[in-house]
């Protein structure tokens, strides 16, 4: 069972910095699995938790930045760079695609678990992110399909009467639809559903 409510990959090929790096994390009471290579990364069981993953540029088997290019976003955590070099070019792409920070080799204790912590507030923020998006399309699937008539209609700002007019129903037809919407979307206002409908993509 994991001690903490998060957790940080570390994947460096030099055996003394993954010990140095996990003692570190450990004191600061962080949850530390580490990894020799980018394909022991990709072979374990990753649990469904807020993370970081604190990746090495130089790795035996694929760079960290072809890892990167290789990860899905939405689906892997948050990238912390190692480097023992400092390359612009190389930084630059990293940042470019998503990285948090990339820390040249030889970096302080506090930058390293600055920016962890950085990640992991990125990570954490993400995943509220996607369950109250799950949490919206759910709401969405108990709409009728004339209430996802209604729907665009009302957040696009047109009057009951005009609504009405445009799908032919009754105004007070409308207005019972549109009320349900508000219910069942869990909007308190009509500015409440515009943002919902945002998120959801609805035009």
């Amino acid at each position: 069972m994991s001690r903490t409510d998060h957790i940080v990959f570390v994947v460096d090929d030099d055996a003394r910095v993954r010990e140095a790096v996990a003692e570190l994390l450990s004191s600061a009471h962080h949850e530390v699995e580490t990894f020799g290579s980018a394909a022991e990364y990709l072979a374990f069981a990753r649990p469904d938790l807020p993370a970081c993953l604190v990746l090495d540029v130089e790795l035996p088997d694929m760079s960290g930045l072809e890892l990167q290019r290789r990860l899905d976003a939405d689906e892997h955590p948050p990238i912390v760079f190692l480097t023992g070099h400092g390359d612009v070019p190389r930084s630059v792409r990293a940042l470019k695609a998503g990285a948090v920070d990339f820390l040249t080799k030889p970096f302080s204790d506090a930058e390293l678990l600055g920016a962890i912590d950085a990640a992991i507030a990125r990570d954490r923020e993400r995943r509220h992110a996607r369950a109250e998006l799950s949490a919206l399309r759910q709401r969405w699937d108990t709409l009728t399909p004339r209430e996802r008539d209604v729907l665009p209609l009302v957040v696009r700002g047109l009057l009951n009467k005009e609504a009405a007019a445009t799908l032919g129903i009754s105004e007070v037809t409308l207005q019972i639809h549109r009320s349900r919407i508000l219910h069942k979307m869990g909007a308190a206002s009509l500015a409440d559903l515009v943002r919902i409908a945002g998120r959801l993509g609805i035009p």
